[in-house]
């Protein structure tokens, strides 16, 4: 396994030191121009919603006052001048902040689809890109919640609660600027509140960010459950274990259930509080205003436009905690989005060209030594040369290392000692595109995706024509039971392939290999899982399309590897024996008693 140098290390530290907003928007940067256009918009909508209150001061002036109104000052002295001009004044605002409520929430929602679009195949272009390991310790359902639902998450933040952020801080700003204009005596009761307001926000925000992560972690245990069970829904029907996955599915629910309300529980508190602090500003400012307007020193417009303005500074506070529970549970996402991001691509793309035309098809082990993560070495010190256009079998019990070897060979995982070459050239050097382009695995798991059967045997050679599809599925025996499907060759194969028996699917997979025509085919238990009139017909199908073709085969059943040009038998990670057929039962070790067992001799 690849260990994460100390420049590694330092990075991934600093990464974490970066609050992910900044991390968030860093990773937005060419939407930059699209994200000051939105703040610009969403900034002249809140002032234009705040010119209501100010022009009705103005009327209410010009009905006060009317030759001595503020209008009147500038030259205007008729009443219904004054009105008219009042009234061209509402239409224009009214007019202006309708244009620009339609176009920050045209850029803002316009970026969030982009960024979500861009982040989610980001997310899920590197993660194809780290090894099977990352894999094989995480669940799909996690996975499927980071790719889905986090993603989501942010989609949901950058929809409405940046722009309720930006329209929040206007409204003090603009707010709290008219008020030291209009009443600078009484405009500290206005602000008075506001400290207190902030700093309970950021209270909130610092106790409620573990509540949340701890909401998005319960969710990526929940979705595994659900993804595991659909997955497995044949085994639970068979083992009749409905009600215990059930039991099972209601303890992940409710611990998601509980991380929420313990969430919900603080987050609803905000607004109640919120609203008492808002109360004694709105209070003092409507009694002190008040006082002072009756006294003469303040206006009766000015004492109104006041009145509507503080609660248009302090209402719109109550949002914040709205606007907080979506930040909180985005930035929570944005953690484990970048989190993944983050994650370092330990495999070695490699820098050699090796067009799959070019390719002999020679292997060689070099002391090869592998472990997985914890265990002890399943490969050790093994050496072993493969000749070019050979077929050669390897055999051995469950857990000696056979499929380890197929692994390796694709570099689905990195040896620990030793190495592999192909035509000379080690595997690590080589451009891991070319090298897997180079090899044809048809396994005994075998994955078709929800799909047409044409699709799925042209799947890694897209550009296929329907005459080379018919032809890879004559080759491979499975022409004629595909033109009595339903729809024949545009028959849906449904998910992971479960509207075929396992012998069409098995038959499916080698039309696939034989389409892609690679120079080096691996047969990992091709036929285990088939009964024996599929498993002679695979094994017609593969005595063909092993012609001049190096192949290697895993087999447990001997009889379909007798003819291979050596077979080579493992125990525990090592080559314990080599030969033909016929010369491995004249040696009477390991194979020959595996074979005399297989035969039904002993």
């Amino acid at each position: 396994m690849a260990i994460a140098s100390p420049s590694q290390l330092v990075l991934k530290r600093r990464r974490h030191s970066v609050h992910p907003l900044q991390r968030l928007f860093d990773y937005g940067h060419q939407y930059r121009q699209q994200i000051w256009l939105a703040t610009g918009c969403s900034i002249l909508n809140k002032i234009f919603d705040l010119a209501p209150p100010a022009l009705i001061g103005i009327a209410v002036d010009v009905v006060v006052k009317q030759q001595d109104s503020i209008i009147a000052q500038l030259g205007v002295k008729d009443i219904q001048g004054q009105f008219l001009i009042v009234s061209l004044l509402t239409v224009i605002t009214w007019i202006l902040e309708s244009f620009f409520e339609y176009h920050y929430k045209l850029f803002w929602r316009n970026l969030a689809q982009n960024i979500q679009h861009n982040l989610r195949l980001d997310a899920y272009k590197h993660l194809q890109e780290l090894e099977l390991a990352y894999f094989e310790e995480r669940s799909t359902g996690g996975l499927m919640s980071i790719l889905s639902d986090d993603v989501n998450q942010l989609e949901r933040f950058l929809d409405v609660g940046a722009s309720e952020v930006i329209q929040v801080v206007t409204t003090i700003v603009v707010v709290g600027g008219a008020f030291f204009v209009l009443a600078p005596s009484i405009a500290w009761l206005a602000i008075l509140p506001m400290p207190f307001i902030l700093w309970g926000s950021v209270a909130f925000q610092k106790l409620l960010a573990p509540r949340y992560a701890e909401v998005r972690e319960k969710v990526g245990l929940l979705n595994g459950r659900l993804s595991n069970n659909l997955s497995g829904i044949t085994t639970i029907k068979s083992f009749t274990a409905e009600e215990y996955e059930v039991g099972r599915l209601a303890i992940d629910s409710s611990a998601y259930r509980q991380s929420n309300t313990k969430a919900i529980a603080l987050s609803a508190a905000f607004i109640p509080l919120i609203r008492m602090l808002i109360l004694i500003g709105f209070t003092s400012l409507l009694v002190f205003g008040g006082l002072q307007t009756v006294a003469g020193k303040m206006g009766v417009g000015a004492y109104s436009s006041l009145v509507f303005l503080v609660q248009l500074l302090l209402w719109p506070l109550t949002r914040l905690g709205d606007t907080f529970d979506l930040y909180q549970r985005a930035m929570a996402s944005t953690n484990r989005v970048m989190e993944l991001l983050d994650t370092p691509i330990t495999a070695h793309m490699g820098n050699i060209a090796l067009p799959v035309e070019a390719v002999r098809g020679e292997l060689q082990f070099h002391n090869v030594t592998f472990a997985y993560k914890d265990r002890l070495p399943v490969i050790k010190r093994l050496s072993l040369t493969i000749p070019a256009g050979n077929t050669i079998a390897i055999v051995g019990s469950t857990g000696s290392g056979k499929s380890t070897l197929v692994k390796l060979l694709l570099r689905l995982y990195e040896v620990q000692a030793g190495k592999i070459t192909l035509d000379g050239i080690n595997l690590e050097d080589l451009r891991l595109r070319d090298l897997r382009r180079s090899i044809g695995l048809v396994s005994q798991d075998v994955f078709l995706f929800h799909g047409t059967v044409a699709e799925n045997i042209a799947y890694g050679t897209f550009d296929a024509t329907q005459e080379e599809i018919v032809t890879a599925a004559k080759i491979a025996e499975a022409h004629e039971f595909i033109t009595r499907l339903p729809q024949g060759y545009e028959t849906i194969v449904g998910e992971r392939g479960q509207k075929l028996s396992g012998g069409q699917r098995q038959r499916i997979a080698i039309a696939r290999a034989v389409l892609k025509n690679p120079p080096i085919l691996i047969l990992d238990e091709a036929t285990s899982a088939v009964d024996n009139e599929t498993e002679a017909a695979i094994q017609r199908s593969l005595e063909r399309i092993t012609v001049d073709r190096t192949t290697i085969a895993i087999a447990h059943r001997l009889s379909t590897i007798r003819n291979a040009n050596c077979i080579y038998v493992m125990e525990h990670g090592q080559l314990i024996e080599s030969g033909t057929h016929e010369e491995l039962l004249e040696k009477n070790g390991v194979y020959a008693s595996l074979w005399l067992v297989q035969s039904g001799l002993r």
